[in-house]
C-alpha cells in the first residue's frame, strides 16, 4: 500500500518554469499567477511526485509522508 503524502509549493520561491507540471502533470499545475499548485497528491506515484520535487530548479516543492512527518524532499 502506497504511502500518504503531504505535498506543497512555496509560492515565495517558485519561478514557474513548469518542471514539476511536465514530470508529474495529474499532481501539479501552473496556476493564474504562473506558480505551481497541488492539485491531487495520490495522481501521480511517489516517485514521479519526488523526481518532480528534485528537478525544482528552485526546491520550491516539499514532500512529507503524511502520517508520520517525515520529510521526503528536500
Amino acid at each position: 500500500m502506497a504511502r500518504k503524502l503531504k505535498v506543497w509549493v512555496d509560492h515565495q520561491a517558485c519561478v514557474g518554469n513548469a518542471m514539476c507540471e511536465s514530470i508529474a502533470a495529474k499532481t501539479f499545475r501552473l496556476n493564474d499567477n504562473r506558480q505551481s499548485e497541488v492539485m491531487d497528491p495520490t495522481a501521480n506515484t511517489e516517485a514521479e511526485i519526488l523526481e518532480a520535487a528534485e528537478n525544482c530548479p528552485v526546491s520550491a516543492i516539499f514532500v512529507e509522508d503524511a502520517e508520520t512527518g517525515e520529510r521526503l524532499f528536500p
